[in-house]
C-alpha cells in the first residue's frame, strides 16, 4: 500500500485503522467547523466588523484557503498524523515542530473546553435547574464513550448530526429570506458586505481574528491522514472542499441575520451574545429563536466537540509517539484502534477547564482569544514550512504553490494577529514562552526533539 509504505519510511507502523473516505473527511471538517458556528458569535463579529460580518467571513475564508493550500502541500510530503506539528518539524527542524505543536496544542486542547462551555451555558438557559458544570460533565461523558468505540462510530454519528444542523440552518434561511421579502428587517442590502461609513482595514482584520474561530477545524482533517483510504491527496482535497462549503454557509447566514437584527446601531456597541437569536425572532418569532438556540447548544456540545476530541487526541498521540510527550499517550486500543489514553486525557482536561471557566464571567472570551492566537501563529509557521521544505531545500520550480501562495497567506495572517485582541496577544506569548521552557527542559534531559527521517543536525 503506497501510503503505508510512506509511513514506514518515517520509521512508523500503520496502527490506526484506514476506514475514512473523502465524504467522511469533508463531513468531519464541516462538523468540526460547525455549519451553524456564527449563531454563537454573530453579535461579536458584527460589532468588531463595524456592521460588516459578511466581509469579515469572506476575508477569513480567503486567508484560510491559502492556509489549506499549504496544508495540502505538506501532507503530500509527510502523510502522517500530527498536522502542523509534523510539517514544521520535518519541513524546518524538529525543535520548530515542537514549538508549533505546542502552539496548536493550545488551540486543540481549549477548543473542546470552549465548545462544552458554550453548549452548557445554552442548555442551562433552557433548563436552569441543571447547573452549567453538570452539563459540561454530561457532554464530555457522552462524547468520550463514543470516541472510544472507534473512528467509524464517530464518523457515523457526526453525519447524522450535521444533517440536523443543516436542516436548522435551511429553516432559518428560508424563514429569514421570506421575512425580508415581507418587509421585515432592513430589506436586501450590501451593507453587511461593505459599509463605507465604518470600513477600515484594521477593523476588518480585527473582526477576522474573531470570525476565524468559526473556520478552525478544517485543519483537523489532516489529523486523519493515517486513517484516510485515499491518503494525502484525498486529505488535501477534503480540506479545500470543507473550507469552501463552510465559507458559503457562514457568509449566507450572517448576511441574512445582519439584515434582520432589530437594533443594528445598538448591536455595534452591545456585542450581544444573543444577537443571532434576536434576528431569528424577528424573522419567525420566539419559536425560531428557541430552535436556533437549542440547535447551537446540541451541536456545539455533542457533534463539534466529538470531532474536536478526535483531533486533539491524534495530536497528543503523534507527539507522544515521537517521545515529546509522555509515552502512555501513544498507546493505541487493540480492540478499537484509537489512542484511548489520549482521548481520556482530553476528556479530563475538558471537564477541568470547562468547570473552571464556567465560574468566570469572561470564560468564553478568554478561551476564544487563546484558541485563535494559537491557531494563527501555527498557520504562519505552516506557510514558512512550505517555503523552507520545497523552495529553499527542494529548489522547487512551482513558484505559486511553494512560494507566492504561502507568502500571501502568511501576510494576511500576520495582519490578523497584529490586529487581534491585546489579551490574546499577551496570553499567546506567555504560552509560547512556556513552550520554549519545556523545550529547554527536554534538551537538558537529553531528549531533544528527533523525528524519523529528519537529519539529526537540524538544530
Amino acid at each position: 500500500m503506497r501510503t503505508q509504505q510512506s509511513i514506514e519510511q518515517f520509521g512508523y507502523r500503520q496502527e490506526l485503522h484506514r476506514g475514512v473516505g473523502l465524504a467522511d473527511l469533508v463531513f468531519y471538517g464541516l462538523v468540526f467547523m460547525v455549519p451553524i458556528a456564527p449563531f454563537a458569535i454573530f453579535g461579536l463579529v458584527y460589532a468588531e466588523s463595524g456592521g460588516m460580518p459578511v466581509l469579515a467571513y469572506l476575508v477569513g475564508m480567503i486567508a484560510l484557503l491559502f492556509t489549506a493550500s499549504s496544508y495540502a502541500q505538506m501532507v503530500k510530503a509527510f502523510p502522517l498524523s500530527g498536522s502542523v506539528y509534523n510539517y514544521a518539524g520535518r519541513g524546518i527542524a524538529p525543535p520548530v515542530g515542537f514549538l508549533t505543536g505546542w502552539m496548536v496544542l493550545l488551540d486543540y486542547i481549549l477548543v473542546p473546553s470552549l465548545l462544552y462551555l458554550v453548549a452548557s451555558i445554552a442548555m442551562n438557559d433552557v433548563i436552569p435547574a441543571v447547573p452549567v458544570w453538570a452539563w459540561v460533565i454530561g457532554f464530555v461523558a457522552v462524547n468520550t464513550t463514543i470516541n472510544l468505540r472507534g473512528i467509524r462510530m464517530t464518523i457515523r454519528l457526526t453525519r447524522v448530526m450535521i444533517v440536523g444542523a443543516l436542516v436548522v440552518l435551511a429553516l432559518f434561511l428560508l424563514v429569514g429570506v421570506w421575512a425580508l421579502l415581507q418587509g421585515k428587517g432592513r430589506g436586501f442590502s450590501l451593507a453587511p458586505l461593505f459599509n463605507g461609513d465604518t470600513f477600515s482595514w484594521p477593523i476588518v482584520f480585527a473582526a477576522v481574528s474573531v470570525a476565524v474561530l468559526s473556520f478552525l477545524g478544517f485543519d483537523g482533517i489532516s489529523m486523519l491522514v493515517e486513517e484516510s483510504t485515499g491518503g494525502s491527496e484525498q486529505v488535501g482535497r477534503a480540506m479545500r472542499l470543507a473550507l469552501v462549503l463552510a465559507g458559503v454557509l457562514f457568509i449566507t447566514q450572517v448576511w441574512v441575520a445582519a439584515l434582520l437584527v432589530p437594533d443594528p446601531d445598538g448591536l455595534l456597541t452591545s456585542r450581544s451574545d444573543t444577537a443571532f437569536y434576536d434576528a431569528a425572532a424577528v424573522a419567525g418569532g420566539e419559536w425560531l429563536r428557541g430552535v436556533t438556540s437549542i440547535a447551537t447548544a446540541l451541536f456545539w456540545g455533542l457533534a463539534n466537540t466529538l470531532v474536536a476530541q478526535v483531533a486533539v487526541s491524534r495530536l497528543l498521540y503523534a507527539m507522544a509517539r515521537d517521545r515529546q510527550l509522555p509515552a502512555f499517550l501513544a498507546r493505541v486500543s487493540v480492540r478499537h484502534s484509537v489512542p484511548a489514553n489520549a482521548i481520556m486525557l482530553v476528556s479530563a482536561l475538558s471537564v477541568g477547564l470547562g468547570i473552571w471557566m464556567s465560574l468566570r464571567d469572561d470564560g468564553v472570551g478568554v478561551l476564544s482569544s487563546l484558541i485563535n492566537m494559537g491557531a494563527m501563529v501555527a498557520f504562519v509557521v505552516l506557510h514558512v514550512s512550505v517555503i523552507v521544505h520545497y523552495t529553499l531545500r527542494g529548489r522547487s520550480g512551482a513558484w505559486w504553490s511553494h512560494l507566492a501562495a504561502p507568502l500571501i497567506g502568511m501576510a494576511i495572517l500576520i495582519l490578523v494577529v497584529i490586529n487581534a485582541n491585546v489579551l490574546a496577544q499577551v496570553l499567546g506569548l506567555i504560552w509560547l514562552a512556556l513552550g520554549a521552557l519545556a523545550l529547554l527542559v527536554l534538551y537538558l534531559l537529553g531528549r531533544r526533539p528527533v523525528l524519523g527521517g529528519v537529519p539529526a543536525d537540524r538544530f
